[in-house]
């Protein structure tokens, strides 16, 4: 099994072959399958999934890591300095502060295991662009392809680590769609720089022109002023 969902699925099946195949303990002349039928009306409605884990208080550190069960996970910049709660599931850890999720991850079952998510040091970047291209969180990390492309094309500039940071910056307020889709916009026409990638952002923020108001016959001008500034010559002759 891959995960624990095929697991459960697996699970699920022989769980239902068995209950149509035998014979109920009880009940003889059905199967445990029929008796579960005939029950299912007057069963308790499922309420979802049993929220299960098991919580514990960690501190967070000033590389924007907690420590779990052996192994470090990371969590958002935002939350250094302040006490977390980590909730560890059977599959996965969530860290929340003040009931706000700051980090997601698959959990590790290894040890001295160091899990990062990359998104959570983009701000960090601002301050020191250059961890970009040597920090560890960032090592190996896939973006998707037209992120990707701007970053190779940005490589060969001098100040492409920093045009680099100020467009997966923009992903913290304009969201990843949005700054992916202004990427592959750029390449489309030939440009990658930050300039106009943000520029491009900046115009699809921009509200919609309100629709032109049409007015009703009986508002309309029936003697429409006629431009002539021959009248103000006459006005100061009067004078």
């Amino acid at each position: 099994m891959k995960n624990y969902e095929e697991l459960n699925a697996w699970l699920l099946d022989r769980t239902i072959a068995f209950a149509k195949a035998h014979r109920h303990p009880e009940l003889r002349d059905r199967t445990v399958w029929e008796a579960f039928e005939a029950e299912r009306g007057s069963l308790v409605p499922y309420r979802g999934r049993f929220d299960g884990f098991h919580g514990v208080q960690a501190a967070v550190s000033k590389t924007c890591l907690v420590r779990f069960d052996s192994n470090r996970y990371s969590v958002t910049a935002s939350a250094v300095g302040r006490p977390v709660e980590i909730r560890a599931y059977a599959d996965r850890i969530e860290i929340r502060q003040e009931g706000r999720i700051v980090g997601e991850h698959t959990r590790g079952f290894g040890r001295e295991q160091t899990i990062y998510d990359p998104w959570h040091y983009v701000p960090v970047l601002a301050r020191k662009p250059g961890a970009l291209r040597n920090g560890a969180p960032f090592k190996d990390w896939v973006l998707p392809s037209g992120l990707e492309r701007v970053r190779r094309k940005l490589d060969t500039s001098p100040d492409g680590g920093r045009q680099m940071v100020d467009i997966l910056t923009a992903v913290l307020s304009d969201g990843l769609p949005a700054v992916e889709s202004a990427c592959l916009e750029a390449l489309g026409e030939g440009v990658h720089s930050a300039d106009v990638i943000l520029n491009i952002l900046a115009r699809a923020r921009e509200p919609v022109r309100p629709i032109t108001i049409m007015t009703p016959d009986a508002l309309r001008l029936r003697h429409e002023p006629v431009a002539d500034c021959a009248r103000y010559d006459n006005l100061r002759r009067a004078l």
